[in-house]
């Protein structure tokens, strides 16, 4: 598992913290999540990264249907069930990593 974030994004953190919770929640503790700092626009561009912080589960984004505009060195808003957000819900979380390990 993959967090892909930049340096100028302040809900990474959380992100990665949240990801290690549910992980340890649902028992795939061992799992680990690497950290992928994108550094560059070009770099962005080539990733097709979606905004800061972006999950890869499987080297890929199972939030990709949500991403609004192009791809490069920005925030990303996730719509949770309490609105706008700058990371997934734990909720989110548990239902896209449930469905990878079913498939």
């Amino acid at each position: 598992m993959i967090l892909r974030y930049f340096d100028g994004c302040p809900h990474w953190r959380t992100a990665y913290e949240r990801v290690n919770e549910v992980l340890a929640e649902i028992g795939d503790d061992a799992v680990a999540v690497a950290l992928e700092r994108v550094e560059t626009p070009e770099d962005a561009e080539r990733l097709r990264f979606a905004g800061s912080p972006t999950v890869l589960v499987n080297g890929e984004d199972p939030f990709e249907g949500e991403v609004a505009g192009g791809y490069g060195l920005s925030c990303r808003v996730y719509q949770t069930p309490e609105g706008p957000a700058g990371f997934p819900t734990k909720e989110q979380l548990r239902e896209v990593l449930h469905d990878q390990a079913t498939t």
